[in-house]
């Protein structure tokens, strides 16, 4: 398999901080919303993420690879606790 090199500029490297994602979809895409929820209440969208149902499976898939190697080496991720009504992950 080719090694696949990807490059990133720095914005973009920082990354952002996210404790709320938003799944939606249609037919043909999967539309994956990242926020932050603000302590005054009210959350903003960070990132929005739109794939195909099929990368959006594989993603799927790969996560829980991940999290299962991640669970395997530093032990068992709490569940989160659900802060009120309409709580979501």
């Amino acid at each position: 398999m080719n090694e696949l090199r990807l490059d990133i500029d720095k914005e973009t490297a920082y990354g952002r901080y996210t404790n709320l994602a938003l799944f939606s979809h249609t037919k043909n895409e999967f539309v994956l919303d990242f926020a932050m929820i603000q302590p005054q209440g009210g959350a903003m969208v960070v990132s929005r993420l739109i794939t195909s149902p099929q990368h959006a499976k594989a993603l799927l898939r790969s996560l829980a690879e991940n999290i299962q190697r991640y669970e395997e080496s530093y032990g068992l991720i709490p569940e989160p606790i659900a802060e009120g009504p309409g709580s979501q992950a």
